[in-house]
């Protein structure tokens, strides 16, 4: 059974949060998440999101309008757990060994104040250090913790554009 790490943006603005919402999608799908759910109307977030999965490959999804209560709801009667990421959590290296064994993750990433009804349904709980941050960068380092920097290496079949890696300057392929 293959991993399935999914994201649930919640608290997202369209007037205000368009491009870090984006950015957290891009994230996801960058590290290996299989797609996002969004607890807000926002095509044109959804639109950039599945564009950069056209362009530049892989399997990723972006759904909005998503009711967050029965995304959780639904998500653990499937057998998934819940990570809420927070900076009132667990700290990430303490309890990363927990979550690990799990296959079937829903990551819930906050925009603006998180009712504090997800603490009492998230299974866990984490925090990537004490102090305020962005949630792109505690999504990206959950990310990379829970796949063990592995997502780093991840191919991205259906991809018409990839990165040449140089040592200096810009090099991009057409497929």
């Amino acid at each position: 059974m293959s991993r399935e790490v999914v994201i649930l943006r919640i608290g997202h603005r369209p007037e205000r949060d368009q491009r870090v919402t984006t950015h957290v999608g891009l994230t996801a799908r960058a590290l290996g998440a299989k797609g996002m759910y969004l607890a807000a109307s926002d095509k044109g977030v959804v639109q950039s999101i599945a564009d950069v999965a056209d362009r530049w490959g892989g399997e990723f999804f972006c759904e909005d309008n998503v009711k967050w209560r029965t995304c959780i709801k639904e998500w653990k009667a499937a057998s998934g757990v819940v990570v809420h990421l927070t900076m009132y959590g667990l700290n990430l290296p303490d309890i990363i060994g927990e979550i690990r064994p799990h296959d079937k993750i829903l990551v819930i990433v906050g925009a603006e104040k998180v009712p504090g009804e997800i603490y009492g349904l998230a299974d866990f709980n984490v925090a990537v250090t004490g102090q305020p941050h962005s949630e792109i960068s505690s999504l990206a380092l959950f990310l990379d913790h829970f796949f063990s920097g592995n997502e780093l290496r991840n191919e991205f079949p259906g991809a018409h554009i990839r990165i040449v890696p140089t040592k200096a300057g810009k090099q991009t392929e057409e497929l």
